[in-house]
């Protein structure tokens, strides 16, 4: 499948936007466009196929981390001071377009906002707040848990903030 990836604009029909996941399509169809154009805390960027359908969408967001989050080996590595990172808060695909690529399209486009923050803001490293089942392939690509802090997400943790450093992101180019 070939796809674009670009902002999302007000235009944008969301509303036939399906991944599967009831959280992550509400998300999609009711807050991006009010987080991005409304309260500007966060930024979506969606796939779009040949025929103009959106057919995945990643959020993300400046965000920092704290040197207590990171684990011991990697504290040394990083001032005992909050540092900027990019973070990826939602990435979906629709159900019609899984397993075509489109999820890797889309998170490459984010280690490239990663590495052009690093270059014009600053910026360490990319942060995402995994789904349980998507843990195992965040890992893959070299991402490590980052421990929470008790009460952080409350009783019902519904993602796992997991961290790679721009030095080790995978290969950004799209």
């Amino acid at each position: 499948m070939t796809c674009t990836v670009r902002k999302l604009t007000p235009e944008d029909d969301r509303s036939g936007f399906r991944s599967g996941n009831a959280d992550l399509d509400r998300f999609f169809t009711r807050y991006a466009g009010q987080n991005q154009f409304r309260h500007h805390i966060g930024t979506t960027y969606v796939a779009i196929d040949d025929a103009g359908l959106i057919v995945g969408f990643a959020t993300v967001t400046a965000s920092e981390l704290s040197p207590e989050k990171m684990p011991p080996s990697r504290r040394r590595r990083l001032p005992r001071y909050p540092v900027p990172v990019l973070r990826l808060a939602r990435l979906a695909v629709d159900e019609k377009a899984k397993g075509q690529g489109v999820g890797s399209l889309l998170l490459r486009a984010v280690l490239v906002l990663a590495q052009q923050m690093s270059e014009d803001l600053g910026c360490v490293g990319l942060i995402v707040d995994a789904k349980p089942e998507a843990i195992a392939f965040y890992e893959k690509l070299g991402f490590m848990r980052l421990e929470l802090v008790a009460g952080e997400l409350g009783d019902r943790p519904v993602a796992l903030p997991m961290f790679i450093e721009l030095g080790q992101l995978p290969d950004a180019k799209p």
